[in-house]
C-alpha cells in the first residue's frame, strides 16, 4: 500500500487477495441460463439511473452481471463531469446479505472468502481512475480528483443503488489498499454498511513517524534471518558496478525505460535493493530464511539471481504510468503515505538518498503534494466511533506494522501468527477463528 516497501502496495492487494480470496470467476460469456434464473433483477437493475447491464455470465448456478455505473468526476461539483465506473453483481436473492468488494485497484474477480463464509451476493467495484474506471479527456488527467473522499462517495452511490435490490445485511471487505479503502467508505457514510472486515490494512495516521515500520525490520523473523537479509540487501549496492550491467541487460531483454519517472538505470537499480527486504518478508515466511545465500562468498551471478527471485521489484515506465500502478502511488504521495525507511546499514553505499518515495515512481504529471488531514482524521473516528468493524493482520507482514485500532463498538483486531501479507481468518489461531467468524454470522444475521 502506500509505498511502504514501495513496491508494495499494487503487489500487495493482489498477493493478498490470493491468499484471502478464492476460486476465479468463470469466463464472461452471456447465457440464457443465467438471465432465466432472475429475470426481474435484471430488469431492476437497468431501471437504476446511470446503470447498465454489460453481460450476464453463469457462476455456480447463479447470474453474475458486469455493469456500469455513471459517476460524478466530483460529487462536490456534479456539473463538472461524469465518468463510467465498473462493478460487478453476483445475485443469488434478495434476501441474502450482500458483500461488498473492492480490491482497491483495478475490478476484481474472484469471490471473497467472507461471500462464501456467509453464502452472500457479492458486489465488486473498481477504484476511481483505475484501468476502465476513469474519466476520459481533460478530467482524465486531473489526479486531484483521485481522493478517499471521492472514492467512498462512489461507492456511497453504488451502495445506496443497489440496496433497494439486495435486501439483507451488507458487509464491506477488502485486503491491503482494499481493506483500506472499505475503511474509508464506513468512515464517510457508516449508515451504508452494517459491518467491516478489512484484511492486512495499512494505516499511516503519522506520515512522519515510521517508527512501527523501523521496529518491524528488527524484530521479525530470527535475527540470523535478518542479519543475513540486510547484508544481502547492502552487497548489492557495494556491488553495483558489477551488477547493474546484469539489471541494464535484463531491462533491455524485457522492453524496460525508465525515463519517465525513476530517470536512469542507477535510480531504478538502487530503488529495487531498497525494496528487497520489505517485499521477502511481504511474501515470503521464515521458512524462506535457509535460502539467503551468504552475502559475502555468494558470486555476483548467485548474489543476483537469488535477489531476483526474493524481493527484487524493478519500477519501470511501462507500468508505473496512467494504466498501470501510477494511480496508487499518487494516492501514497498525496493521502495515503509512505514508509520512509532510513536504511541505516547502507547508508554509505547509496548514491541516491531521497529516492525512497512515491513521487520517485510517478510520472511528472501525476506526482502531487502530501496532506495528512484525511487519513488522521480517520484513523480517530475508527479508533471512538467506528462499530461493527474487524480487522486482521499478519504477524511477520511489513505492511501490518502500522495498524487500525478498533474501538470497543462491537469491534475487533486480530493478529495471524507468522503470517505474511496473505493473513487469513482460517489463519488465525482455533480460538480467534471461532470468535471471529460467530461475530461475522451475527453482523449478516445469519446461522
Amino acid at each position: 500500500m502506500r509505498n511502504k516497501g514501495i513496491s508494495a502496495l499494487f503487489c500487495a492487494g493482489f498477493m493478498a487477495g490470493a491468499a484471502v480470496l478464492g476460486g476465479a470467476v468463470p469466463a464472461a460469456a452471456q447465457t440464457a441460463g443465467s438471465q432465466a434464473a432472475a429475470p426481474d433483477i435484471r430488469e431492476r437493475l437497468e431501471k437504476i439511473p446511470g446503470m447498465k447491464v454489460v453481460s450476464v455470465a453463469d457462476r455456480e448456478g447463479y447470474p453474475l452481471y458486469t455493469l456500469t455505473y455513471v459517476q460524478p468526476v466530483d460529487h462536490g461539483n456534479p456539473r463538472a463531469g461524469t465518468f463510467t465506473q465498473r462493478a460487478t453483481l453476483w445475485h443469488k436473492a434478495t434476501d441474502k446479505p450482500t458483500v461488498l468488494y473492492t480490491g482497491g485497484y483495478t475490478l476484481a474477480s474472484n469471490t471473497t472468502a467472507l461471500t462464501k463464509l456467509i453464502d452472500a451476493n457479492q458486489v465488486s467495484v473498481e477504484h476511481r481512475y483505475f484501468e476502465q474506471s476513469r474519466p476520459s479527456g481533460q478530467a482524465g488527467s486531473d489526479w486531484s480528483k483521485l481522493t478517499v473522499e471521492q472514492e467512498a462517495a462512489d461507492e456511497h452511490r453504488l451502495t445506496r443503488a443497489l440496496r433497494g435490490i439486495e435486501k439483507g445485511k451488507w458487509l464491506g471487505t477488502g485486503a491491503s489498499k482494499g481493506g483500506m479503502t472499505a475503511t474509508y467508505h464506513e468512515r464517510f457514510y457508516p449508515d451504508d454498511l452494517d459491518a467491516v472486515v478489512a484484511f492486512v490494512a495499512p494505516n499511516d495516521a503519522n506520515n512522519k513517524d515510521d517508527s512501527g515500520y523501523e521496529r518491524f525490520f528488527r524484530t521479525v523473523g530470527t535475527a540470523e534471518c535478518r542479519k543475513a537479509l540486510n547484508a544481502v540487501q547492502r552487497e548489492m549496492l557495494v556491488r553495483r558496478e558489477a551488477l547493474l550491467p546484469k539489471f541494464e541487460a535484463d531491462a533491455k531483454a524485457n522492453g524496460e525505460t525508465f525515463e519517465e519517472t525513476l530517470g536512469t538505470t542507477d535510480r531504478a537499480y538502487e530503488f529495487a535493493v531498497l525494496d528487497q527486504v520489505w517485499n521477502f518478508w511481504q511474501s515470503g515466511t521464515v521458512d524462506n530464511c535457509p535460502t539467503v545465500p551468504d552475502a559475502e562468498k555468494a558470486s555476483d551471478d548467485e548474489l543476483y539471481d537469488w535477489s531476483k527471485k526474493h524481493g527484487f521489484s524493478v519500477y519501470q515506465d511501462e507500468s508505473l504510468g496512467t494504466n498501470g500502478t501510477g494511480p496508487y502511488y499518487r494516492q501514497a504521495a498525496t493521502q495515503l503515505g509512505w514508509a520512509d525507511l532510513k536504511f541505516k546499514h547502507l547508508k554509505d553505499v547509496r548514491h541516491h538518498p531521497d529516492i525512497y518515495q512515491p513521487n520517485s515512481v510517478l510520472p511528472e504529471a501525476m506526482r502531487g503534494s502530501y496532506n495528512n488531514r484525511t487519513i488522521a482524521d480517520v484513523d480517530r473516528w475508527v479508533k471512538t466511533r467506528g462499530q461493527r468493524m474487524m480487522f486482521i493482520y499478519g504477524e511477520n507482514d511489513p505492511w501490518s506494522a502500522e495498524k487500525f485500532t478498533p474501538s470497543h463498538r462491537d469491534s475487533y483486531r486480530y493478529e495471524a501468527p507468522g503470517s505474511n501479507h496473505g493473513a487469513s481468518i482460517a489463519k488465525l489461531p482455533a480460538a480467534d477463528q471461532t470468535e471471529a467468524i460467530a461475530t461475522i454470522k451475527r453482523w449478516a444475521d445469519v446461522k
